[in-house]
């Protein structure tokens, strides 16, 4: 599908509707933009959510790891 778009004066673009549903794309969607030698290229990017632990995070996971190791039976090295 090939479309014509406008630019406004403060850089922004509006996709198509019918463009938008064909490509599965919805607000807030997050596109890459590139410059290639046939022009400009936007596709959409996968973002996943990532945390950050804290001090007193790891500490949590740790005493409940040690919990765990209590509890849980060791694994026995076997010679053959």
């Amino acid at each position: 599908m090939k479309a014509t778009v406008t630019l406004t004066s403060r850089g922004l673009i509006s996709l198509p509707a019918r463009m938008r549903a064909e490509l599965g794309l919805k607000a807030d969607d997050v596109l890459f933009v590139e410059t290639t030698p046939d022009g400009i290229l936007l596709r959409p990017a996968a973002m996943f959510p990532v945390e950050v632990y804290t001090p007193e995070r790891i500490e949590e996971f740790d005493t409940e790891e040690a919990r765990l190791e209590a509890v849980l039976p060791t694994k026995r090295k076997t010679r053959r």
